[in-house]
């Protein structure tokens, strides 16, 4: 064989080998673009929590101009779309946490239909408690299973007395933290009714954070008011919901959304405190789209 046509055999095969490893490219690159799971961008109308623990996930923002609004989609072409970014103070402030695991009786997967078929397309919502006892003894009943759907509870997650964050059901799973209850939001009053056999509850669209109750608020089941929580639970607090994309408006208690008259938690949990250092540890930031 010729040297010429030796060395034309190899070329083709050398243009065979790049025009296949670029053809595998292009199939990477379309697959991470129509994957969410994998893909870069994110929908800020959707986003709300990262999956336990989420520290190591977030980068520090330098403070940015505050924005009273939080403004959501779907927007006109070329308006801006906005979503929070956690702060230097976020990044200087390092809360212990634990990670502990509940009981599987006691949350369950969201829905994405309600019992009537119907598609849901609530926007997530913050729902705050308190433990009522210790924090030790509301994990210890998670820990246990309970075949009665009437006495199945659990959190997302508590804080401590001393701020330790300790996260119990993954963010993407349903916490059974409300049971009859109604967010009411601008747009109207938002439930979903999924055990055909229990009342509607805000369960399927809710992230559901909890404080330790101090101990001077243990005695007496009908008792309305005790010490109140620690600096360090608010800042744990602020802290972590500064991770989420769940606006100020939608960050609600378990007294405002209960339905039984029953629920009064938190008791003397100071608004205007968690609002100010929510503030402090993120902000929101626009984002332009660029029409097409």
């Amino acid at each position: 064989m010729r040297f010429k046509d030796w060395a034309t055999r190899v070329l083709l095969i050398s243009l065979m080998f790049m025009a296949l490893i670029v053809v595998l490219l292009i199939g990477r690159a379309t697959k991470l673009q129509n994957n969410p799971a994998t893909a870069s961008t994110s929908n800020p109308q959707v986003t709300a929590f990262s999956q336990y623990p989420q520290a190591q996930f977030q980068s520090a923002k330098e403070p940015e101009k505050k924005s009273q609004n939080f403004i959501k989609s779907p927007v006109k072409t070329n308006q801006p779309v906005a979503r929070y970014v956690t702060t230097q103070a976020f990044a200087q402030y390092r809360p212990n946490y634990e990670v502990v695991a509940v009981n599987p009786t006691n949350y369950g997967e969201r829905y994405t239909q309600d019992v009537n078929g119907l598609p849901l397309t609530n926007q997530p919502i913050i729902v705050l408690h308190e433990t009522g006892y210790s924090a030790s003894s509301a994990i210890n009943f998670f820990q246990v299973a309970h075949d009665d759907e009437s006495v199945q509870a659990s959190y997302h997650a508590l804080i401590k007395l001393d701020g330790t964050v300790v996260y119990l059901v993954p963010p993407d799973k349903r916490a059974f933290g409300a049971a009859n209850s109604v967010f009411d939001s601008p747009n109207g009053v938002e439930t979903v009714k999924t055990n055909p056999n229990l009342p509607p509850s805000v369960n399927n669209f809710a992230y559901h954070v909890s404080l330790e109750t101090p101990p001077d608020g243990y005695d007496g089941s009908s008792q309305q008011t005790h010490s109140g929580y620690t600096e360090a639970q608010y800042n744990s607090l602020a802290w972590l919901i500064a991770q989420s994309q769940v606006p100020d408006d939608r960050i609600t208690t378990h007294k405002q959304v209960d339905r039984s008259s029953q629920k009064v938690d938190p008791i003397n949990f100071d608004g205007n405190k968690f609002l100010d250092l929510l503030n402090t540890y993120r902000q929101i930031k626009p984002i332009y789209r660029v029409s097409k």
